[in-house]
């Protein structure tokens, strides 16, 4: 047995050999192209998505697709990091679902700069202190959040990517018994997702909306009796026990994040159009917005409405529809919906999550 064992370490040792080798070819043209590219982006969202996309159909197993597509966002991060660093906002402090997001598009070789809320998220990468930002818009069980819509209406960036990621809600607390938790911090977001659960283990205990769940793990780590609802990476951070995991009411619970940044990305083959609209406040306004898009055959994945702020009762309607702004299909639309709508404005085209 021993020799058997030993036999098949020889292999892996042999196998780590090779993909150092070949990790490490990749890094040297990864310097190679940036030199090419020079002042142009480093980051090139299709052609990402596009490498993620081929590696999970040609998985042989038994790694999972998720598995694969996880080992080379890190390849590709740290081979990127070879052209030049890439930073990257998000809603701080570090452990927030927020950060997870970033490092699950981004990889752990980029920079991130955490934020104290996500107006600041879009300040820091609208003025360069960040290339990219990470904003959650919404959730699948609360619904959007719309301070992310509104600020998207109003900035200058546009879309270049989104992240989809599973929320699984913890109890964290240095409390060894739940029923001594004398109050409850978390995101508002985060205490709706898990209502149902709190209103049967801990119906007496107060609940505290504060601005992250990073934030509610550190104020539960420094109050007793106090509790907090949040991930696992927080749970992490401020080595907090966990009393008890997946809290969340909908063990589907998603969380959607977009990418925001200066840059326009080109067709990956698979892609997602955003973009914002509003139109006059007539009986059959709305059908008529919307009819370019079934006339030339272009799928709506998303209709989110929110007040303009402009007028009372004045809408202004945040759109997902399938297909790339410069496919022929989805350009003819959105020149027909340019006519017929009183504003619109495309917030992006990108490569559809994963």
């Amino acid at each position: 047995m021993d020799k058997a064992l030993k036999e098949l370490r020889d292999q892996i040792d042999a196998i780590d050999d090779q993909i150092l080798k070949l990790v490490s070819e990749r890094a040297r043209i990864a310097r190679a192209i940036g030199q090419i590219k020079g002042d142009a982006a480093v980051l090139r969202p299709e052609r990402e998505a596009q490498v993620l996309r081929r590696m999970q159909a040609d998985n042989p197993g038994p790694l999972s697709a998720e598995s694969v597509a996880q080992l080379y966002t890190e390849i590709m991060s740290h081979c990127r990091a070879q052209e030049a660093p890439v930073s990257v906002a998000y809603l701080g402090p570090a452990g927030t679902f927020s950060e997870a997001a970033a490092l699950k598009r981004f990889g752990h070789a980029s920079n991130g700069v955490a934020c104290a809320s996500i107006d600041e998220v879009f300040h820091a990468t609208e003025t360069g202190q960040a290339d990219y930002g990470v904003v959650p818009v919404e959730n699948s069980t609360e619904g959007a959040i719309g301070r992310t819509l509104d600020l998207l209406l109003q900035s200058p960036l546009g879309i270049c990517g989104e992240v989809m990621l599973p929320v699984h809600q913890c109890l964290l607390s240095s409390v060894a018994d739940m029923k001594d938790i004398k109050r409850v911090y978390s995101h508002p977001q985060s205490l709706g997702q898990c209502q149902n659960w709190l209103n049967a283990n801990l119906q007496n205990a107060e609940r505290v909306a504060v601005a992250s769940n990073a934030e509610a793990a550190r104020l539960a780590a420094e109050q007793p009796g106090s509790a907090a609802v949040a991930g696992q990476q927080a749970a992490e951070r401020f080595a907090l026990p966990v009393l008890a995991a997946n809290i969340e009411d909908d063990a589907r619970n998603t969380t959607r994040f977009l990418v925001i940044g200066n840059q326009e990305v080109a067709p990956s083959g698979r892609d997602k159009t955003s973009l914002v609209m509003s139109t006059a406040n007539r009986p059959g306004a709305v059908h008529d917005l919307l009819s370019p898009l079934a006339k030339h055959g272009v799928s709506m994945t998303k209709l989110e409405s929110r007040p303009a702020r402009s007028g009372l009762w004045e809408y202004a309607f945040f759109v997902d529809i399938e297909g790339h702004r410069q496919d022929t299909k989805v350009a003819t639309a959105l020149a027909e919906l340019q006519q017929a709508a009183a504003f619109l404005k495309i917030l992006g085209s990108y490569p559809t999550a994963t």
